[in-house]
C-alpha cells in the first residue's frame, strides 16, 4: 500500500526531468518540441545517437546535467524496486487484489472485525464450516500474517463506514465484533447495525456492563469471554464428569462434531413427512437434538412421529459435512 505514492514519485520526478530536457534543447537549440524531445530521450537514456545540432558549451553543459540526472535517476529507481521486491510489496499488492476480487463476489458472507486472540478459534471454526467470511484488522502485522496466510482480510479500522462498506456489509449475512476495547465494539456494532437493518451481529463483552450496551447498539448476542472461562473452569472444578462426557460426545478421534440449525423450507422433500419416515439419522449419520417452530417454541428430543413442516428447524449434532448435507436436502436452494 506505502509503496503507490512512492511509485507515482518517481513518475513525477522522471516527467520532470523529460520537461526540463524539452524545454532546455528547444530553447538553446531553437527546435521544435518533437526534436526537442528526441534530443532529450537520447541524453537520458545514454543512447549516444547523433545530436540535431551541435551544441555550444552551454548545450553541452546541460546535456552533461541531464545525463548526470538521468543516471541517478535511474539508479534511484532500481533501488526502490530492490527494496520494493524485497519487502515483499509486489506479493502483497497481488494478494491484496486477490482479496478485492473475493470481496466482489461475497455475498451472505461474514464480518470479523479485530483478529485477535480471542478470533483465533473463530476463524479455524468458520474455515471448518466452509463459511465465507472477511477479516477487518488494524494492526499492521497481524493484517500481514493473515493475508499471508490465505485469509481474505482488510487493513482498516472497523468502526470507520468506508471500511465496513469495502467488507461488503450492505450484502453481509452477519457480523462478528471482537474489539480490544467496550467502546470500539459499541460504536462498530452501532455502525455496523445503521448500515445493514437485517444481517446477524454477535459481539464481545469485556466487562459485565457492556452487553446490555451492546443490545442497545445493535448487537442480536453478546459474549463474554472471561464470563464462559470462568463457567467452564467453575465446572470443571465442581463437575468433572459433565466436561468430560462433552468433550467425548463432541470429538471422535481428530473429528470435532458441530451444532447446527437446519430450516426446512417449502420445497424440501422432507416437507410433510416424520422424522421418523425421514430417517435423517440413517441417511446423513447426524443426531436430532431438538426442533424449533418459527414463533421460537423449541422441542428437545423430539418424537419420531413428529412432523417437519416448512419453517420448522432443527437442531443437529455431527460433523460439518453431514450438516451441509441435511442442510442440502432441507433447502433444495441451497448449493
Amino acid at each position: 500500500m506505502k509503496q503507490r505514492p512512492n511509485a507515482i514519485y518517481l513518475l513525477y520526478l522522471v516527467i520532470l526531468l523529460v520537461a526540463i530536457g524539452t524545454v532546455g534543447y528547444m530553447v538553446m537549440l531553437d527546435v521544435g518540441f518533437v526534436d526537442a524531445l528526441y534530443m532529450t530521450v537520447i541524453t537520458v537514456s545514454t543512447v549516444g545517437f547523433r545530436e540535431i545540432e551541435n551544441l555550444s558549451s552551454g548545450g553541452k553543459l546541460f546535456t552533461m546535467f541531464i545525463i548526470v540526472s538521468g543516471l541517478g535517476l535511474v539508479a534511484y529507481v532500481f533501488s526502490q524496486l530492490a527494496v520494493f521486491l524485497a519487502e515483499g510489496e509486489f506479493k502483497r499488492i497481488l494478494l491484496n487484489r486477490r482479496v478485492q476480487r473475493r470481496l466482489q463476489h461475497m455475498k451472505d458472507h461474514y464480518i470479523i472485525c479485530g483478529a485477535g486472540q480471542t478470533s483465533v478459534s473463530l476463524i479455524e471454526q468458520f474455515t471448518r464450516s466452509h463459511a465465507d467470511f472477511v477479516i477487518i484488522e488494524k494492526d499492521a502485522e497481524r493484517y500481514e500474517e493473515l493475508l499471508n496466510s490465505g485469509y481474505a482480510t482488510i487493513h482498516g479500522d472497523a468502526t470507520d463506514e468506508e471500511v465496513l462498506l469495502e467488507a461488503g456489509i450492505k450484502e453481509a449475512k452477519g457480523l462478528v465484533s471482537t474489539l480490544g476495547s467496550d467502546a470500539e465494539n459499541v460504536f462498530t456494532v452501532l455502525t455496523a447495525r445503521e448500515m445493514n437493518k437485517n444481517m446477524q451481529i454477535v459481539a464481545r463483552a469485556i466487562e459485565g456492563s457492556a452487553s446490555q450496551k451492546l443490545r442497545k447498539a445493535g448487537a442480536d448476542s453478546t459474549i463474554n469471554p472471561n464470563e464462559l472461562g470462568g463457567n467452564r473452569m467453575a465446572v470443571l472444578m465442581l463437575r468433572p464428569q459433565i466436561i468430560s462426557f462433552l468433550d467425548a460426545i463432541t470429538r471422535i478421534g481428530e473429528d470435532t462434531l458441530d451444532l447446527g440449525e437446519i430450516e426446512v423450507t417449502k420445497d424440501s422433500p422432507l416437507a410433510g413427512k416424520k422424522l421418523l419416515e425421514a430417517r435423517i439419522p440413517e441417511k446423513t449419520g447426524l443426531i436430532v437434538l431438538a426442533t424449533k417452530e418459527s414463533d421460537g417454541t423449541s422441542t428437545y428430543n423430539p418424537s419420531s412421529n413428529t412432523v417437519l413442516h416448512e419453517g420448522l428447524s432443527m437442531l443437529v449434532l455431527g460433523r460439518q459435512k453431514q450438516i451441509l448435507s441435511l442442510q442440502r436436502m432441507a433447502s433444495p436452494d441451497i448449493r
